[in-house]
């Protein structure tokens, strides 16, 4: 068996990781659990995490690259500011549905790490991920779009974060696809409301 570098290693115990916390909880996420899902010794924990907290940091991180970010959407030529807004929130909302387990735990990892002592820290880098996603979905969209907004970013994406925050929440209890999409077109459309077209000279 060929042996496997440090980072293939920690690569191993994050996705063991997420597996175990889906499946048994974050709390029950212990390290033995850990190790024995991925097939490994006891020791390579160790040798790969300094801390449970640097764990829960790969964690959170690992399902940011693959579900959080705001996708690509496919968009026509000549796409309006509402439609690419449109289209791009969509393809976020693809990637709640396709990964519903994933965002669950993102929301319990948030709630265990509040209360444990010592992993607050967590917590907060996990929204500040969320927020720059936001952050750099809005200006992304302006760049397609050709439009600036008409509300500071940093406001808008926190205002955004909120929203998609609960709605995710709201369809991982009620599943209730119709009214989700309803209720992200809703905000598709509050978005269009507050951009204005970027002036031809700065946009060249």
């Amino acid at each position: 068996m060929a042996r496997q570098s440090a980072d293939e290693r920690r690569e191993q115990l994050v996705e063991a990781a997420i597996r175990v916390m889906i499946r048994d909880g974050v709390a029950k996420a212990t390290t033995r659990a850990i190790v024995g899902e991925a097939g490994a010794p006891l020791g390579a924990f160790h040798y790969c995490f300094r801390s449970k907290q640097e764990l829960l940091h790969g964690v959170i991180e690992r399902i940011m690259l693959r579900s959080l970010a705001f996708p690509p959407a496919p968009l026509a030529d000549g796409a309006s500011a509402p439609d690419v807004i449109r289209a791009t929130l969509h393809a976020y909302w693809d990637g709640i549905r396709e990964r519903p387990d994933e965002h669950q735990l993102t929301y319990e990892l948030t709630q265990y790490a509040l209360r444990e002592p010592g992993l607050a820290d967590v917590a907060r880098r996990q929204y500040q991920h969320y927020l720059q996603a936001n952050i750099d979905h809005l200006e992304s969209v302006a760049r397609l779009a050709g439009i600036r907004w008409t509300t500071e970013i940093p406001v808008l994406a926190r205002y955004g974060l909120n929203l998609l925050d609960g709605l995710t929440l709201n369809w991982l209890i009620d599943r209730d696809d119709a009214q989700a999409l309803a209720a992200l077109d809703a905000y598709a459309a509050h978005l269009a409301a507050l951009a204005v077209p970027e002036p031809s000279d700065i946009r060249s």
